[in-house]
């Protein structure tokens, strides 16, 4: 409900930045687009061709610009950084927080980074340096290192002065990060805990060590699976030695997430996340090109089995209207097995352990299927070609096909997880291929043995 609302939101901005536009009015394109958030105005440009991206991106408060690019995909944040100079870039990126400075950075030009950094102090500068020695997708390069960190041998009101004394906390701050000297996490302690214990009392009573914290090396899934399963506002991040660096807030988690979805999405379609809605054609061209040219080969692979029964078809032309139904009952069918397991894939709820009785489920569930819809359109057949050999090939073909889609669905993913590729970008061509030629196969077989023989 949430997601529709947003999506119906985002729809009427459009609509009304458009229509202005459209009208010269430049006055209510700026009024509009500066009563939006960072990510609203980010996902707002997504939606517009170049042209009026380039406008309403002149139009954008200056001190937004940072937070924009790094709410926009990697595409159309190349070319926003190309209609700006070198000033305005340097300052878009002195104001953000190093967890997005270091999404931004490698995306600026050389000469752009050298100011950035030289306008930071010391302590700022090696903080990027260390985010940026780390994975992409690891929880490293997701974490701020700006964290706030007490001793266990302070008291509440001391705890509390310190905060007044520093003047402002980083972004969803929910608690205080308790270290000794040498920077060991201990533990953390809740802020509702300092506000509403006595000022004496001491810190080391309060600590929470219960908590689990983040590895730097972890993957951002599973970063974005433990925020998920404890419902945490923000955790830290520790080295091999315990040694506290840094802190992951929801905000990057949510940001996680959606790329998650949208990766899901677009992979199965052999599409990049980051690709921009209004890409160059031949840029366009090129990526889709390589993707529907190895779908072209696995139609061929099909075309070959049907090749194989032409005299069968010849003779009962019934069979070329009906095949298609095996065919495409069965992709359906395996796309459902599919969604399920490249899901369960991501989440981490798919493994060795849990293979096989996965399998046995849904080959069960593609029986019962296959028998009741195998009966139905066997009835069908009957009743329009008065055929009663041809309702029991197509009754048992439907079958046949609806398990071959189920195993296809559950073994092509893993098997590509197991060999290093992404389940999401590959499984749904390889599990095609399997139920158009096992459907056509068993179809067009069993037809030629029972019906012509």
């Amino acid at each position: 409900m949430a997601e529709a609302i947003r999506h119906d939101k985002t729809a009427r901005q459009l609509r009304l930045l458009s229509n202005a536009l459209d009208s010269g009015r430049l006055g209510p394109v700026r009024r509009l687009v500066n009563t939006l958030s960072p990510a609203e105005i980010g996902n707002l440009l997504e939606s517009l061709p170049p042209g009026k991206r380039t406008v309403v991106w002149g139009l954008v408060d200056p001190e937004d610009d940072g937070e924009v690019l790094v709410h926009v995909g990697d595409e159309v944040r190349e070319g926003l950084i190309a209609d700006m100079d070198d000033d305005e870039l340097v300052a878009a990126a002195s104001d953000l927080d190093i967890d997005d400075l270091a999404d931004l950075v490698e995306d600026l030009p050389d000469t752009v980074i050298d100011e950035v950094l030289k306008s930071m102090d010391r302590e700022n500068r090696e903080r990027l340096e260390q985010v940026l020695s780390y994975e992409e997708d690891s929880a490293g390069r997701l974490m701020n290192p700006d964290v706030v960190t007490v001793r266990a041998d302070t008291t509440v009101d001391v705890v509390l002065r310190y905060l007044r004394l520093r003047g402002e906390l980083p972004d969803h701050t929910d608690h205080l990060y308790v270290v000794n000297r040498r920077h060991h996490l201990i533990g953390w302690v809740a802020l509702q805990d300092l506000v509403t214990h006595d000022p004496g009392t001491p810190i080391n009573r309060l600590i929470d060590d219960e908590l689990t914290a983040i590895h730097v090396n972890d993957s951002a899934d599973a970063v974005a699976r433990q925020f998920s399963d404890h419902d945490w506002v923000s955790a830290p991040v520790v080295d091999d030695g315990n040694v506290l660096l840094g802190r992951i807030t929801i905000d990057d988690v949510v940001d996680i997430i959606r790329e998650q979805a949208e990766h899901q999405v677009l992979s199965a379609a052999g599409l990049d996340e980051d690709e921009d809605l209004f890409s160059p054609v031949w840029r366009a061209t090129r990526r889709r090109l390589l993707w529907l040219s190895i779908n072209l080969c696995t139609a061929f692979l099909a075309a070959s089995v049907v090749g194989q029964f032409e005299g069968t078809i010849n003779q009962l032309v019934a069979l070329a209207v009906l095949m298609p139904i095996v065919a495409g009952m069965g992709g359906n069918a395996g796309t459902q097995v599919l969604a399920l397991m490249v899901r369960g894939l991501a989440l981490g709820q798919v493994g060795a352990s849990n293979i096989k009785p996965l399998l046995w489920k849904e080959s069960r569930v593609a029986l019962l299927n296959g028998l009741v819809l195998g009966a139905v359109l066997g009835l069908i057949v009957l009743a329009w070609f008065h055929s009663i050999g041809l309702s029991l090939v197509i009754f048992v073909a439907l079958t046949c096909n609806l398990l071959f889609a189920a195993v296809a669905g559950v073994m092509v993913p893993v098997a590509l997880k197991r060999a290093g590729y992404d389940p999401a970008l590959a499984s749904s061509i390889f599990l095609t291929t399997v139920t158009d030629v096992m459907g056509f196969f068993t179809f067009l077989g069993l037809a030629t043995l029972v019906l012509l023989h």
